[in-house]
């Protein structure tokens, strides 16, 4: 049988430790007519005492006070005061007649219509818990299922290390189930694979240890290295949803565990083990590298929209002072106009004493440049800085996989015409582009004279300040993105009124370079 400690000292304590309440004591310490005669038949008051207790015990909790298990000093002076004895007759009880004892229990068996923990039942516990032991690892909850399971099959509760030992052979037999259910799928060619992740050189690491990297600083170069990894999982070509047969808890637990470990140290597993551990871990990064390079690309979108807001205010407080220039000659020129209305003068006669023409004009085109929407639009900024994601952003596009709901489906539209775009190496948007997803602050950048341009792709991925959460548009094999069909209406529609822009895009496309 399995021998392994699945529960703390604590949790041991606290599996058979009575309630301290006043009213639950009292509960437990009351007795029926046909409880006061059963106890009343025997005839010294330590032997009515004694078997009061062993009686409150085994209809209340389960089991028997013994030595080892000293009953609750609480719940004796609840007993005694029910029977109108002292509460100091136990310790005299127990150190009576063990044959009383065994008698009193039989007794109390036979009235109560429990039954003795056996190996048999013992099987049967373990069959009733392995179906909980494939979904999760935790003794205590096993503990607690099995306590559940003898209290309703009316079996005496046995000693705390017997409850361990059945417990931790059922955790056995689950894992088992666990390492067989992520082994059937796989082929020879998978195991082989799987194996060479772990080999490494004195002068290099294993494979595993280097996709299970950090992805460093926020820059273009970390989130192609991240994308490497994924395409490598990816080669792998793991059975579809194999991440799926086991229990969430268990396939999180078991990356865990090999996360920890060297690569040295799984190959000491068995190859069952050694697979299943190996599967779990793959999976469970796949998700997280998934995670990882959309916050990334997420964190330079933000970025780019920072610095354009700064690059704004620049703007504006370099070309304050001359701002202030304009205004004024405007202010000069347009009372000058006005009283050579007044009074009949020659109103270019007027412009020429205040500001000589050559001059004027030169002054109307200072102010035409400033007056651009360009020089003060952060969205005209942003678009400009698009370059700084080329490095990455096709690599992206086509590694990670999208899942629309109807709202965001132009959203997704767009995606298929810039991935199309990019497979024919075309530099012009299709006639037939969706823009339904377009806000109205992005229109003019959008869309000009000559129809949409080449920031139809830049606005498609520059619109990533918004929470994945309220997108419409999930990650396939992520694991911190939402559906938006998870979200209550009331909660989405204030969360597009906080967003900066109405939807998400993560994924930063542009075309390739003429």
């Amino acid at each position: 049988m399995a021998r392994r400690q699945i529960l703390s000292l604590s949790e041991r304590e606290s599996l058979l430790a009575l309630p301290d309440d006043e009213l639950t004591l009292t509960r437990m310490a009351y007795f029926s007519e046909h409880d006061l005669a059963l106890i009343s038949a025997h005839r010294k008051p330590a032997s009515r005492f004694g078997f009061a207790v062993l009686l409150c015990y085994l209809k209340n909790v389960g089991f028997a006070p013994d030595k080892k298990i000293p009953p609750s000093d609480a719940l004796l002076k609840h007993i005694a005061s029910r029977l109108k004895l002292t509460g100091d007759l136990w310790p005299a009880y127990l150190s009576g007649r063990d044959t009383t004892r065994r008698e009193h229990l039989t007794e109390l068996y036979r009235y109560l219509g429990v039954k003795a923990f056996t190996g048999k039942i013992q099987q049967d516990c373990i069959t009733h818990l392995l179906p909980m032991a494939t979904r999760t690892d935790k003794g205590i909850l096993l503990a607690e299922e099995l306590l559940i399971y003898l209290r309703q099959n009316n079996v005496i509760i046995p000693a705390i290390d017997v409850v361990e030992r059945t417990c931790a052979e059922a955790m056995a037999g689950g894992d088992k189930i666990v390492f067989q259910t992520l082994n059937a799928p796989l082929t020879q060619a998978h195991r082989d694979a799987l194996d060479r992740l772990l080999e490494s050189s004195d002068n290099q690491s294993s494979s595993l240890t280097w996709l299970l990297q950090p992805p460093g600083k926020i820059n273009g170069k970390n989130v192609l290295q991240h994308l490497d990894r994924l395409s490598s999982i990816e080669s792998l070509a793991l059975p579809e949803g194999i991440d799926r047969t086991i229990h969430q808890n268990r396939l999180l637990k078991l990356a865990r565990e090999g996360r920890k470990m060297s690569s040295r140290d799984l190959t000491r597993f068995s190859a069952a083990r050694r697979h299943a551990i190996l599967v779990c871990v793959l999976e469970e990064a796949r998700a997280t590298l998934t995670d990882e390079v959309t916050e990334l690309h997420k964190r330079m979108l933000n970025s780019l929209f920072s610095k354009a807001k700064r690059t704004q205010a620049e703007r504006l407080q370099q070309t304050g002072k001359l701002i202030q220039s304009k205004l004024r000659q405007y202010i000069n020129v347009g009372q000058a106009l006005s009283d050579a209305r007044d009074s009949g003068g020659d109103p270019w006669l007027v412009i020429e004493n205040i500001l000589p023409w050559p001059e004027f004009v030169a002054s109307l085109e200072e102010t035409r440049h400033l007056a651009r929407k360009n020089n003060f639009d952060p969205l005209h900024i942003i678009t400009e800085k698009y370059s700084t994601l080329r490095k990455y952003a096709p690599r992206m596009l086509s590694a990670l996989q999208l899942v629309a709901t109807p709202a965001a489906q132009p959203l997704a539209d767009a995606l298929v015409v810039i991935k199309d775009m990019y497979r024919k190496q075309s530099r012009k948007v299709p006639a037939t582009a969706p823009l339904d997803f377009v806000p109205e602050s992005w229109r003019k950048v959008v869309i000009t004279l000559t129809g949409s341009t080449m920031n139809f792709v830049r606005s498609a991925s520059l619109r990533g300040r918004c929470a994945p959460e309220t997108s419409g548009l999930k990650v396939h094999a992520a694991t911190k993105i939402l559906m938006i069909t998870s979200f209550p209406k009331r909660t989405l529609t204030n969360s597009h009124r906080r967003c900066h822009c109405p939807y998400l895009l993560i994924f930063m496309t542009t075309l390739p370079a003429a």
